[in-house]
């Protein structure tokens, strides 16, 4: 009777220590004290076997960050001094001393990407689009990282309850229209805003935002 007792009583204690568990809030603390208003996006670095994906996450990741309240430098006018002045690649870009970068662009901050997966996957039934990759957010004047989050997205298209041979059809031409359509720009903008707008570990907001929401 006594070690079912015992039995009884540390089940409930795991119950309820597992229901007391703490969540860890994000700090934000650096970021209120350094009150960036500006992101320089350098072009992201590329692990994966997509070509193109550095300039389609560039060209879809400004207006996430624009819309939270922070002036965001035009990400092709940067792309472009840095390669009239000898950095051709991105790995070149972002092996630029912050301080360099601040001292000649004049960003409060510089955001750092890595793309770690990209496009799309095709399996005999179905195909998957996938985004991801990892951003880091730096203050130009310190070296600190501010903030840092991932942005991941995927998007899968199935043929449904068909034959064989409509699915693999219906596969194929959904790989053709998402090549055609670049499926993976949407989708690069739905991941960023996502990451920067996360209720946890989101991006606080920019002043050009704060001001925007006190004239309404």
């Amino acid at each position: 009777m006594n070690a079912l007792r015992l039995i009884v009583g540390l089940a409930l204690f795991a119950v309820l220590g597992t229901g007391c568990t703490t969540v860890t809030e994000p700090d934000y603390s650096d970021v209120f004290a350094s009150a960036p208003a500006s992101i320089l996006i350098l072009p992201p670095l590329n692990n994966s076997v997509d070509v193109e994906a550095s300039y389609t996450f560039l060209a879809a990741a400004s207006r996430p960050f624009a819309e939270k309240g922070y002036y965001v430098f035009p990400v092709s006018v940067i792309d472009n001094f840095m390669k009239e002045n000898g950095l051709p690649t991105p790995g070149e870009m972002q092996a630029v001393p912050i301080g360099k970068l601040r001292e000649h662009i004049g960003a409060d901050t510089v955001l750092y990407v890595t793309i770690n997966n990209w496009g799309q996957k095709f399996h005999i039934i179905s195909s998957d689009t996938v985004v991801s990759a990892s951003m880091r957010l730096v203050d130009a004047r310190t070296g600190d990282q501010l903030w840092q989050g991932n942005a991941y997205a995927q998007s899968s298209s199935s043929s449904g309850s068909g034959s064989i041979l409509e699915s693999i059809v219906n596969a194929v031409i959904d790989q053709v229209s998402d090549t055609l359509s670049d499926a993976t720009y949407p989708l690069a903008k739905s991941a960023v805003h996502a990451s920067v707008n996360k209720s946890k570990g989101g991006l606080p907001k920019g002043p050009y935002r704060y001001r925007l929401e006190h004239m309404q």
